[in-house]
């Protein structure tokens, strides 16, 4: 009996040690905000088949190497009738950087890898090859997440590519009202 106690006592404990560190950001209408972060700062996700998964859709299983090292996660609330345009930029230019941002009803708090859907998500990571009449330096950029008619809640997760977990970055976001 006390055995059972003490799991109904700890298992809670144990499942908000288990909760990954969000940080809010505050968007200014038509203007951008900047948040210094550094990889370090989030970790590593074992398991990325929530973004594969139609409902998501947010890269190609394919992909799955650009995503390996730690996530650095910033959520906040797209204003009605705005779109983003969210920037990562390395501080170090050889480092391998990814970034992904979906869009969620605002009351939604789903963190991956326990994201069951999404309205919209989309990606920057470092081309496989290139393409003709483009060039692609460090930053890494998103754009179309987006609020119409209402507000939605957004999650930007700042990913080091190829199992990277350290590097200096700034991460910008454009609200365009």
């Amino acid at each position: 009996m006390k055995k059972q106690l003490l799991m109904l006592l700890f298992l809670p404990l144990m499942a908000l040690a288990q909760e990954r560190t969000v940080t809010e950001i505050e968007l200014v209408p038509n203007e951008t905000v900047s948040v210094e972060g550094n990889l370090s700062e989030g970790e590593k996700m074992e398991d990325l088949s929530w973004a594969w998964q139609s409902n998501n859709a947010c890269f190609p299983a394919t992909q799955y190497h650009k995503f390996t090292g730690n996530h650095v996660l910033y959520t906040g609330i797209i204003p009605t009738h705005s779109e983003l345009e969210i920037t990562v930029i390395p501080k170090d230019e050889n480092a391998n950087f990814s970034v992904y941002a979906y869009q969620v009803g605002v009351n939604n708090s789903d963190l991956p890898p326990k994201l069951y859907s999404c309205v919209r998500c989309e990606v920057d990571h470092k081309w496989d090859r290139n393409w003709k009449g483009k060039t692609q330096d460090h930053t890494r950029t998103v754009k179309h997440i987006l609020a119409l008619g209402r507000s939605y809640r957004f999650v930007i997760g700042v990913v080091g590519a190829e199992e990277l977990e350290e590097g200096d970055f700034t991460l910008q976001i454009h609200t365009k009202s």
